[in-house]
């Protein structure tokens, strides 16, 4: 395979990187920790930490886990929005030798449930405003140990109680909740301070992280991402970023916005690790829908980095504050988790003078494998160029590689390349070919250059947002659905998040309603899997063998 990619490259970003120079995240990590001691590392609502800091909360935190009887490569989900509390815990388990699992903080009791038993994990760190889910599923799973943190927490005895008093008084954001055994955060950070970790010998075929994703067979599955993984994508990540941070004046802090939830891929890799490994600062947003509170936020500081996807992007450029906003300091605006339109990066560059960089991953991907050169303002509408030690193939349904300019499934190759699904080498099997490569399921063509454009997607996979919804899993819902019959889910286009979810639905009960549908999905279905639309079908297309024909439903005329 010709890398013809390279010759495209920016001045000064390498063709491969070392991951070896790091055995280990949690090495990583430390060595940051030491590095940077004085320097702050995260701000959430005005308060910040430290890099030392982090280290003396993490070791604490870190050393109460291993207390608790825990093997290593015991799995420990972390159920958190972006406060401080979320990076003190995910240094923890990584020192301590386990395997981080992020949860979404909005699932329902269905989807936790399903997650916390995939995955084994005995024991789960979670924000009490979401407490009541886990209650509602704690004795049909393995965890053992559950830790409670509240919004105020670390943000000083003052304003932690204020924060505390608005959120469960004022804004009642907590929900009755009863956990027995429960230990407060707080307290594991005491009886944690008594105690000494274990040195662990992480090494960098050990999992780091079980990223769970949607499935094509309606079962969500965990993407098993070591440790080599993850620090090879940071490494990645950084080399690619320099040529634009290197433009101007030294920085001698990168400063980045982090409103990309951290439980998801993106800003885990982007935001949360990338910025501990140069020693940068993170803004930590906890609630980037809140756009007016956003903009408020974002005029305090002068900042570098701002990875978003591109419905973040609109809805900040269409307020009319976003003139308030100070992006003087803005090197590198990334875009991804979804096709940034051409009409938002034209504005955006025209109002902050920094273009969109759009890049393209997946969970299986750690998550970056090609991004645009972030030495240029021109919007390529491509997904870019493959990344420093990674390879991009195009084949067809054979797995042959097609010449230039034909479209086939973009297959990715690269040391960010997952291990498997957890416990599931049938479905790994699907995705992996005999040499090494990542079958993504989207058809792309690759240019002379090296650049690569998304033309369509193989799978069925509907994209909100930025996250991915698998028609199996809500069909699989709403199938339970009194008076439903057949169902179907399809991606349609939507104005502000990409896609939004539509179903077709063939009646059993006449008295269905698109409300007793919609209503029957709240309580099962996170927002950005719930339909919003339901259209009503006498029968629904099909091939000879029965299978409901979802693409004819959505290039037809009523799906558009």
């Amino acid at each position: 395979m010709e890398k013809l990619w390279l010759k495209n490259y920016p001045a000064g970003v390498p063709a491969e990187i070392d991951a070896s120079q790091f055995r280990s995240l949690a090495q990583l990590l430390e060595e940051s920790f030491r590095t940077y001691a004085d320097r702050r590392a995260f701000i959430c609502m005005d308060h910040a930490i430290t890099y030392g800091e982090l280290d003396q909360l993490s070791h604490a935190f870190a050393a109460w886990l291993q207390s608790r009887g825990l093997r290593p490569g015991a799995r420990i989900a972390i159920m958190m929005p972006n406060v401080l509390q979320y990076p003190v815990v995910l240094a923890a388990v990584l020192r301590a030798g386990y395997v981080v699992v992020n949860v979404n903080p909005l699932y329902t009791p269905r989807e936790l449930e399903h997650q916390l038993k995939d995955s084994g994990a005995e024991a789960i760190v979670i924000l009490e405003n979401f407490a009541s889910t886990l209650q509602a599923v704690l004795s049909a799973t393995p965890v053992k140990h559950v830790v409670v943190a509240s919004m105020g927490d670390l943000l000083g005895t003052v304003k932690g109680a204020i924060v505390n008093f608005v959120v469960r008084n004022v804004k009642k954001m907590v929900p009755a909740w009863e956990l027995p055994h429960c230990v407060r955060f707080k307290d594991v950070l005491a009886e944690g301070r008594k105690m000494t970790l274990k040195p662990v010998n992480t090494g960098p075929d050990d999992v780091a992280f079980l990223q769970y994703t949607g499935g094509t067979t309606g079962v969500s599955k965990g993407a098993t991402l070591l440790h080599r993984n993850i620090v090879a994508n940071v490494l990645q990540s950084e080399a690619w970023m320099q040529p634009a941070l290197a433009k101007g004046a030294p920085i001698d802090q990168v400063v980045t916005i982090t409103a990309l939830p951290l439980y998801h891929i993106f800003a885990l890799t982007v935001c949360c690790l990338l910025g501990m490994r140069s020693g940068g600062l993170s803004i930590l947003i906890p609630n980037p829908r809140d756009i007016p509170g956003f903009i408020k936020e974002l005029q305090k500081y002068k900042f570098h980095m701002f990875p978003a996807v591109n419905t973040l992007y609109n809805a900040l450029l269409n307020h009319p504050d976003f003139a308030k906003i100070d992006f003087s300091g803005l090197r590198v605006a990334n875009g991804g988790g979804m096709a940034v339109q051409e009409a938002v990066a034209k504005n955006w560059l025209a109002k902050t003078g920094c273009p969109i960089i759009e890049g393209y991953g997946l969970s299986e991907t750690s998550p970056s494998a090609t991004c645009n050169p972030t030495d240029t303002d021109a919007f390529s509408g491509t997904i870019g160029l493959p990344l420093p030690s990674t390879d991009v193939s195009i084949r067809d349904d054979d797995g042959n590689e097609l010449p230039l300019g034909q479209p086939g499934e973009i297959c990715l190759r690269g040391p960010q390349v997952m291990a498997g699904y957890w416990n599931r080498p049938d479905e790994t099997a699907k995705v992996m070919t005999a040499d090494g490569f990542f079958k993504t399921g989207d058809i792309g063509v690759m240019d002379e250059r090296g650049y690569t454009k998304i033309v369509d997607r193989k799978k069925d996979m509907i994209l909100v947002s930025g996250f991915n919804v698998y028609p199996n899993e809500v069909e699989g819902v709403v199938a339970e659905c009194p008076g439903v019959l057949e169902v179907a889910a399809v991606g349609v286009p939507d104005q502000h998040s990409g896609e939004v979810v539509k179903l077709f639905v063939v009646k059993k009960d006449p008295a269905l309603s698109e409300a007793d549908v919609i209503a029957f999905c709240k309580d099962r279905l996170t927002g950005y899997k719930r339909p919003k639309y339901v259209e009503f079908r006498t029968e629904l297309p099909k091939t000879n063998v029965g299978k409901i024909l979802r693409r004819e439903l959505r290039d037809s005329r009523k799906a558009a």
